[in-house]
């Protein structure tokens, strides 16, 4: 089985009202807890640190002087780096612990042709039979996936693209623009999969993380974007991490089977663009609420699934859209139950958004994570208090940067 483990200047944006209506108008017409430690962002305790790459470039190689720090600590050459030293990923030299993020935003290096070559992260591929494991109901039929309608940032404004560099090349994931509880109207939060940020046990962080809004807009063709511009590819720009959080576990016990991490397996992104000053939230006009209640799939009638599926027979150019009713799927009766609903959207939607409708609002309430090879379902983790407090420490300590 497979998971899915989801600088140009922006156009004019339609209001945040607007874009939200659409997803819940999608959902609506459609269907009629373990101990954790958080990898986050936050320097007090000694978690997951990035440099600044918002500082002024007064470092050694142009680089923000925070980021330039960062990389003296962990040994490595600035200039090497930002010249193509990031590309080493000899063992001793892979970032892996949550304190060694760093993500120095190198301008214009996706361009056009880098994103339509990055492949799909299918990190997460579970081969665990978990029918008489825990609280595990059948295996849902597949849920065909559906094409969103164009323009993207009118019908599904939060959802875009995570592209990163990988030991295997440029890969790319799904992610969706979240509310900032501490700074309201002007989030530069992103939601995406543990494993499109981190390699779990194997390895340490990802390099070269983006984020781009409304990915190809309009849904041209592969022949229709064979000369595309950045503005047409990423219209709304291209946005860097310059810090990130995923969970212990997922940093600990993550795999290419999911493993003990696959239950945690989210991140949350705090992003800045590579041209601009707007935050993420003004530039796209939409950002969602995420709903930390971890709801029983028994309670909740419908969710939705959002995603860029790239493997076959998808391309990656496209955005998809499944909804099902979720049933429970546990790997094992020691991790939390993760959700699961039917869809055939394959790896590059990892870490795309999955979003159920409360009191009449669209809120995000997990994201594709472990799927089957036969494409036939996706899974998600439970947004429970663990999984708040990490977002809840990337907002205090970041957000307004």
């Amino acid at each position: 089985m497979r998971s899915t483990p989801m600088s140009a200047a922006p156009r004019r944006v339609r209001r945040t009202a607007f874009v939200a209506a659409g997803l819940v108008t999608a959902l609506t017409l459609t269907a009629c807890g373990s101990d954790q430690e958080e990898a986050d962002a936050k320097p007090a305790d000694g978690a997951s640190q990035a440099a600044d790459a918002g500082a002024s470039g007064d470092g050694e190689g142009g680089l923000p002087a925070g980021i330039a720090d960062r990389l003296k600590e962990q040994g490595i050459d600035v200039d090497q780096w930002k010249d193509g030293g990031w590309k080493n990923w000899d063992r001793d030299k892979w970032l892996t612990e949550a304190k060694d993020f760093v993500n120095p935003m190198i301008e214009g290096l996706w361009k056009p042709d880098r994103m339509k070559s990055a492949q799909e992260a299918d990190k997460t591929v579970t081969t665990q039979d978990a029918a008489d494991q825990g609280a595990t109901d059948p295996e849902p039929a597949p849920v065909e996936a559906v094409a969103e309608k164009t323009p993207y940032h009118d019908n599904a404004a939060p959802v875009g693209k995570v592209f990163f560099d990988s030991p295997e090349g440029s890969m790319v994931c799904s992610g969706t623009v979240i509310k900032d509880v501490n700074h309201p109207g002007k989030s530069n939060l992103v939601w995406t999969a543990g494993h499109c940020v981190h390699a779990g046990g194997s390895g340490g962080w990802y390099r070269n993380i983006a984020f781009v809004p409304s990915y190809n807009d309009l849904a041209k063709s592969e022949a229709q974007l064979a000369d595309a511009t950045t503005a047409e590819m990423a219209p709304y720009g291209t946005w860097w991490a310059d810090w990130a959080s995923t969970s212990n576990q997922w940093i600990q016990g993550g795999s290419e089977e999911g493993g003990d991490g696959a239950a945690y397996d989210y991140s949350v992104l705090h992003v800045k663009p590579e041209q601009g000053s707007k935050s993420l939230e003004e530039t796209v006009g939409a950002a969602l609420e995420v709903d930390f209640s971890a709801p029983s799939a028994t309670e909740v009638p419908s969710m939705g699934a959002w995603g860029y599926p790239a493997a076959a027979p998808y391309n990656g150019l496209q955005m998809f859209k499944c909804v099902d009713r979720p049933g429970r799927l546990s790997l094992s009766p020691s991790l939390p139950t993760m959700y699961r609903i039917g869809c055939t959207m394959t790896g590059g939607s990892s870490g795309g958004g999955w979003f159920r409708v409360v009191d009449g609002e669209t809120r995000l309430v997990s994201n594709t994570s472990i799927g089957p090879l036969e494409n036939t379902w996706l899974a998600g983790p439970r947004l429970g208090p663990e999984a708040q407090e990490m977002y809840q420490n990337m907002s205090r300590t970041y957000g307004g940067q």
